[in-house]
């Protein structure tokens, strides 16, 4: 069993003020696997008093230093990169092997990305020609809370810290208390850079905890989320009676609108994207539009491409999905592929239970409905699971009103041959991004969606300017 009750303050490990231990749980095995703390007011108080105090001497610490420490960072996070894997595999599930190839290389992608976003950022320029003297300048928000989830943590965890140490803000980190032993390795990562102590500060608790603690705080200047849109409302609701700003990467239902002109592996493309991470991404296509000609033959490649997906535990090496985080997430799975076929889906793949073979551990069997209509809730409810859903379509009109009646809007995707459809479809889809033909998002784009995805921007210069106040400037010498 794995010990780690001590939270990350003002660069030391501390002990909680009052424990409160909190098993996390093997997902693959349903059994503990460590032992964490749940912090206490008095911790998040002191977390962020170290913060406070080390606000001052962050800011004065020129770019090109916070550079460097992010650099030195970066070399931390690659040399330890199995362990990285090994940590997120255990408290969430990826298998080993993804672990190793995805989880941690989105962070350390990120990473790089928002170094070379800093070497080429303007902290202060000028306005523009015709304005002398007006300049605009780019000064940390101050003391930020960030709160990650548990289905990719270090994306999360490295979209939210390395833009706020580039900016020079100081920080309180609570991760997800289902998945807190990654963020643990990485403040020791953090440690070894050489951060300066009270700069970053690592506090585990739950979101009735912690995290409402650094939403109410009177010193903490701007929180940053992700998860869930529930979640998202009420950090929004805790943090407007201090007015601190409120960054939130929220939820989805991406719709993927896959046309008669599609390149022959579009359909595949797209259930093995939706089944990806047992299917819990927030930018999952987990709606795919047909249209009609190609409807039932993609049918068919769905169901054969779900049947094939192999099901196992995290802790086994090879290219298969592992389980869900915990049992409420099985449940909810659960109850909504149970309603998709009272609702009258077809199930053309999956269903209810656990894979054969598989009698413990949290792990869904990868299902598609097909010949779903708009009202049904599987069109309609962020799954958060390995389903996917799939419909005809006759028109593009028809196809993008479908795909934009949702309440949601990260990523829509598009599978066409035609650019100038393709051009056209990426405008005026609802969403804070567009992937098309299995082309994913430059180094360096933004990631965030619009409506109840939230309307964070976070990666690259965009990320860096999420924790930065604009100051205008006038009568500057020249």
């Amino acid at each position: 069993m794995i010990e780690k009750r001590d939270f990350y303050i003002n660069g030391h490990w501390v002990a909680p003020a009052m424990p409160r231990d909190h098993f996390v749980i093997d997902p693959s095995t349903e059994e503990p696997c460590a032992i964490i703390s749940l912090g206490d007011e008095a911790d998040t108080d002191a977390a962020v008093a170290a913060a406070l105090a080390a606000g001052p001497g962050w800011v004065a610490t020129p770019p090109a230093e916070r550079l460097a420490a992010v650099e030195r960072l970066l070399e931390i996070y690659l040399a330890r990169s199995e362990e990285m894997a090994r940590a997120m595999s255990l408290e969430m599930g990826a298998p080993i092997d993804f672990a190793r190839e995805s989880q941690v290389g989105a962070g350390s992608w990120h990473i790089a990305n928002f170094i070379k976003a800093a070497k080429d950022f303007q902290w202060i320029h000028p306005l523009g020609d015709g304005t002398p003297g007006a300049m605009i300048a780019y000064e940390p928000v101050g003391v930020v809370g960030l709160i990650t989830p548990w289905n990719w943590p270090m994306n999360q965890v490295t979209l939210k810290v390395v833009p706020a140490l580039l900016a020079g803000c100081t920080m309180v980190l609570k991760p997800s208390e289902e998945a807190p032993l990654s963020s643990l390795l990485f403040a020791e990562m953090m440690h070894e850079a050489g951060v300066p102590a009270g700069v970053f500060n690592l506090v585990n608790g739950d979101g009735a905890g912690v995290g409402t603690q650094l939403s109410t705080h009177d010193e903490v200047e701007m929180i940053s989320f992700t998860g869930s849109t529930r979640a998202g409302k009420a950090i929004s609701k805790a943090a407007a009676e201090t007015l601190k700003r409120v960054c939130l990467e929220l939820g989805g239902k991406g719709a993927n609108l896959v046309f008669a002109d599609a390149d022959e592996k579009a359909v595949a493309r797209g259930v093995r994207h939706c089944l990806n991470n047992s299917g819990q991404s927030c930018n999952a296509p987990t709606r795919m539009l047909v249209e009609r000609p190609l409807y039932e033959r993609a049918v068919e490649i769905a169901a054969r491409v779900a049947g094939e997906t192999r099901v196992g535990s995290a802790h086994e090496p090879g290219r298969h999905i592992g389980p869900v985080v915990n049992a409420a997430q099985f449940e909810k799975i659960q109850g909504l592929i149970e309603t998709g076929i009272k609702e009258g889906a077809r199930l053309v793949a999956g269903g209810l239970g656990r894979p054969e073979g598989l009698n413990k551990g949290f792990f869904v069997r990868p299902t598609v409905f097909a010949d779903c209509t708009p009202e049904m809730a599987v069109m309609n409810e962020e799954i958060f699971g390995p389903v996917l859903s799939i419909m005809p379509f006759d028109t593009e009109a028809e196809a993008v009103e479908i795909a934009n009646a949702t309440p949601y809007g990260l990523t829509n995707y598009v599978q066409s041959q035609d650019g100038a459809r393709r051009n056209r479809l990426a405008r005026i889809l609802r969403s804070g991004m567009v992937e098309m033909n299995g082309e994913s998002r430059g180094a360096g784009a933004p990631f965030g969606g619009v409506r109840a995805s939230g309307r964070a921007r976070e990666g690259g210069r965009w990320g860096i300017e999420e924790f930065c106040e604009v100051k205008s400037i006038s009568g500057w010498a020249e």
